[in-house]
């Protein structure tokens, strides 16, 4: 691109990005393969355990098959559950909140839900498209939901909520008639993330921390009583602005928005698992999960580990 890294770094403190080869076969379902493959190999939970997958994404392969019908043949799970749910950034915790209800409701015991997207292959990389360009990176990331005969730990609180009305500041068009503002067609814009950085950021700083506040007064906890806020890294300003409001340290919001970028619905779990790796998530620990995007969307999920 017509850039520089002093560039990015300055605007956005994102120093590397992955991308997938997608027209090399390494898409959406690849990623996700790998990334459940690797989460039932550190639980030691076989493939034929899981009866249910659900992935979050917003870049499947094709319209159809699903993501997950996918993962679930190459994995090896049989003829199980399997689905797709696109809630754009927001989509992992979508998907850990389903799951938490699909467990309870004693339908299904062990649930694997990944987040897993290849947003690159809808961006613009010319100077043109900079402005989103240097923000987004491919990736994936799993985790297990499973049944436990212990009522102390599991989901403490939700939040899920969607402002349909914002669309227009973040979206990705096919046609013409996709544009909110007919002229702003171009055909330069089709089929690529188009973003309205200054709306969307307000939208951001406003409605993450009023989902931290709600969750918080949900569960009749405090700040202070999370042990981490597994967060979505879009913007390290508006994980600044969080962390001022609720007094929050910085070893309980993990910033790492400067080694992936903007990775869409594998961003909060990849927190999660840099955490795991470091040996910092341990029982008896509460952690929530955040996230906003496209839709526009926004949720939380925090549980009791």
């Amino acid at each position: 691109m017509d850039t520089s890294d002093e560039w990015i770094v300055k605007r956005t403190g994102i120093t590397e990005r992955r991308r997938a080869l997608w027209d090399d076969g390494e898409k959406t379902s690849a990623l996700a393969t790998n990334a459940l493959r690797d989460a039932l190999k550190n639980t030691g939970i076989d493939a034929s355990e899981v009866d249910l997958i659900l992935v979050a994404t917003m870049t499947s392969d094709t319209p159809t098959p699903s993501v997950s019908c996918i993962v679930a043949r190459e994995v090896g799970c049989g003829n199980i559950a399997a689905l797709d749910i696109n809630a754009a950034c927001s989509g992992f915790i979508y998907t850990m909140n389903v799951a938490d209800t699909m467990v309870r409701s004693g339908m299904y015991k062990t649930v694997a839900v990944i987040g897993a997207d290849c947003i690159t292959r809808h961006i613009d990389y010319s100077t043109y498209g900079r402005g989103a360009a240097i923000l987004f990176g491919d990736a994936a990331a799993a985790i297990i939901i499973r049944a436990d005969e212990n009522p102390g730990i599991g989901m403490i609180a939700q939040r899920m909520h969607s402002d349909g009305g914002g669309s227009k500041h973040l979206f990705i068009p096919e046609h013409c008639s996709d544009f909110p503002n007919p002229d702003d067609f171009d055909d330069r814009k089709l089929d690529k993330v188009q973003m309205n950085g200054q709306a969307v950021f307000k939208f951001a700083v406003s409605k993450f921390q009023q989902v931290i506040q709600d969750t918080l007064e949900d569960a009749g906890l405090t700040a202070d009583d999370i042990d981490h806020f597994i967060c979505h890294q879009a913007n390290s300003r508006i994980l600044d602005s969080a962390r001022d409001r609720f007094g929050i340290p910085e070893e309980k919001l993990l910033v790492n928005i400067h080694k992936y970028g903007n990775t869409v619905a594998a961003s909060a779990p990849l927190v999660f698992e840099e955490l795991r790796l470091a040996g910092k998530i341990k029982a008896g620990q509460k952690i929530m999960f955040l996230a906003f995007g496209a839709g526009l969307t926004w949720g939380s999920s925090l549980w009791q580990f």
